[in-house]
């Protein structure tokens, strides 16, 4: 198989780029490092011509920020780099993620046997209690369906056919790129989950997280804590909706 691993790296976080040189010696694929798109160097205008807020039901209810767009353009340049070269998959990894385990060659090989163009494998940072249905297991690893997938963009397997079809549905997104990746029925990729945990975010240990959310009033936080979880469910139930009329 055309594998290559991608590295999404913002130039301006000269703090990362020791990890980014870690990730290079020790991934097990040819590396890229492509640079992430700024969200301090976005316009306006650019973003309104790739944010339609509320897009997708069920409805996004909070604002993008700029680097929240800029985060997903950055996944987006990645997913556009596997389709225009023809690659099998790509290993596509943010700047801030560490390998964890020495397991993580194992499953890594667990997530890329047999993977079908249109998956999409997600190697979590932490444990977030999906649950689903193994798909394939190998020795300790294994990949499994998750009944809805777990945010964070830290490290992914990503077929040619799941980068094409994410890529061909986000030209216009409503919400970060985490979240767009749980709604597998507007995509058309197969979102899977490999396991055990061998990764971990470091941004932490690097200068801290490179987006910033905006400043929120006491009102603002609780309508925000609100709100939350009522779209988690309501992403589980449409879901398991689509899933069952399959």
């Amino acid at each position: 198989m055309k594998v290559k691993a991608i590295v999404i790296h913002l130039r301006r976080a000269v703090g990362r780029r020791p990890q980014v040189g870690r990730l290079q010696a020790l991934l097990p694929f040819p590396v890229d490092v492509i640079d992430a798109v700024d969200g301090h160097a976005l316009s306006g205008g650019a973003i309104r011509r790739v944010v339609a807020p509320q897009l997708h039901y069920p409805r996004y209810p909070f604002d993008l920020s700029p680097t929240e767009v800029a985060c997903f353009l950055s996944h987006r340049k990645a997913w556009q780099q596997i389709v225009d070269e023809g690659l099998d998959a790509g290993l596509v990894a943010e700047d801030d993620a560490a390998i964890a385990s020495p397991l993580f060659t194992d499953v890594v090989g667990v997530a890329l046997d047999r993977l079908a163009p249109e998956e999409f494998v997600r190697f979590p940072h932490r444990e977030r209690r999906e649950q689903g249905a193994i798909v394939r297991r190998h020795g300790l690893g294994h990949v499994m369906e998750p009944s809805l997938p777990a945010l964070g963009m830290v490290m992914q397997l990503v077929g040619r056919e799941a980068a094409r079809r994410l890529l061909q549905a986000s030209q216009i997104f409503d919400r970060p790129v985490d979240s767009y990746v749980q709604m597998h029925w507007i995509h058309g990729a197969r979102v899977l989950s490999a396991r055990p945990i061998v990764v971990r975010e470091i941004g932490g240990q690097l200068g801290g997280s490179v987006i910033h959310a905006p400043r929120e009033g006491l009102f603002d936080k609780v309508v925000h804590e609100v709100q939350r979880p009522l779209l988690r469910l309501a992403v589980s139930i449409e879901s398991t909706r689509h899933r069952r009329a399959a």
